[in-house]
């Protein structure tokens, strides 16, 4: 896709995605993102300055034209049109709107500070959409187990074993995906690459071992493309993202309750699990899950429904019922709407 991409970019933008990549080590999948972002507003930008014909379907806006005095002219006002077609257009929820706003100042913040192309960000004071804080859904343990159990077919080993390192270690679909054979170590380590290029080392306990092993009695050795990649395709190569998303997928419908459910739940049922069953301190929870900031691994904090009950049956007055007497007193008591009302001085005219 890289070439691609590269190709379809005009010279400023393709200039922006290689210094992400190779100056500030940005992954390819995070340039990828980058790029379509940035093509949607360019896009946009060209169509909001009657510069591509009205009839000219979005998808068919070629962003080659763009230039620096396209992008010299961009104001504030011009990128808060570009997010009200983004939620009103494209339908784009906060938490998309709020990644699309993220590319916009990393991409101006480049051309006004690292470039010097523009004499001030028309940007700075860009807000950011609120995104609401939800609750991480997760498996429960019972699903967890029934998820394990459900794996069948010609290459269960494989499958059982991806699906215990994402129970296990939390890791990403990307991560997954990227794990090679020499990256499992002697001392039953495992080195992973996350969002960045930045590297952690987590430990393989027994269950993980044992799939690991397992699986590599039966892996292709014969005809594979990228002899060190752990997780092969059908066609002997490196699993593919999509690919990952496919097998866990399967299985996550024989699960019920599961069955909308994506990889990245399993991340979140690794996290929720360790915090809630095996009492992991979140800072060492931050470290196995490659979280840079504490806050965001504090959304694994929530309580689950069992410590919920626990915590109200212990205030002592959870066992105080009501006397029996309560149900001889007379049905028909005063009632607020009863008690006489003070008059009140206020008027239409002063009424605020």
């Amino acid at each position: 896709m890289r070439k691609d991409y590269l190709q379809q970019s005009p010279a400023i933008l393709r200039e922006f995605l290689l210094y992400m990549e190779t100056i500030r080590g940005r992954s390819a999948l995070t340039v990828e993102e980058y790029f379509f972002d940035l093509r949607t507003f360019m896009r946009f930008l060209l169509r909001f300055r009657d510069l591509v014909p009205p009839s000219l379907p979005d998808e068919e806006i070629s962003i080659l034209p763009v230039d620096l005095p396209l992008l010299q002219s961009v104001t504030l006002a011009d990128v808060y049109e570009y997010m009200n077609y983004a939620k009103n257009e494209r339908s784009n929820t906060n938490k998309t709107r709020a990644r699309k706003t993220t590319s916009l100042r990393v991409f101006f913040k480049y051309l006004t500070d690292y470039k010097h192309l523009l004499p001030k960000n028309p940007i700075q004071d860009l807000d950011t959409p609120k995104i609401k804080k939800a609750l991480p859904k997760y498996l429960t343990l019972d699903q967890s187990l029934a998820l394990l159990n459900s794996v069948r077919g010609e290459f269960a080993q494989r499958d059982y074993c991806m699906l215990t390192l994402l129970l296990n270690c939390g890791l990403r679909r990307a991560e997954l995906a990227g794990v090679n054979i020499s990256d499992i170590r002697p001392d039953r380590t495992l080195r992973v690459r996350g969002k960045g290029n930045k590297e952690r080392i987590l430990y393989l306990n027994d269950a993980c071992m044992d799939a690991i092993e397992r699986y590599l009695k039966v892996r292709p050795r014969d005809g594979v493309v990228d002899r060190d990649a752990l997780f092969l395709s059908r066609l002997k190569q490196r699993i593919s993202l999509q690919g990952v998303h496919f097998v866990v997928k399967q299985y996550l419908k024989q699960v019920p309750g599961a069955e909308e459910y994506s990889t990245h739940k399993l991340r979140h049922t690794a996290a929720t699990l360790m915090y809630q069953k095996g009492g992991v301190d979140i800072r060492v929870l931050k470290d196995i899950l490659g979280h840079e900031n504490l806050g965001t691994t504090e959304i694994y904090t929530h309580l689950s429904m069992e410590q919920i009950q626990k915590a109200e049956e212990s205030n002592p007055l959870s066992a105080v019922k009501a006397p029996s007497a309560l149900d001889r007193i007379p049905k028909r008591i005063p009632q607020e709407q009863d008690e006489p009302q003070e008059e009140s001085s206020a008027t239409p005219e002063n009424d605020t």
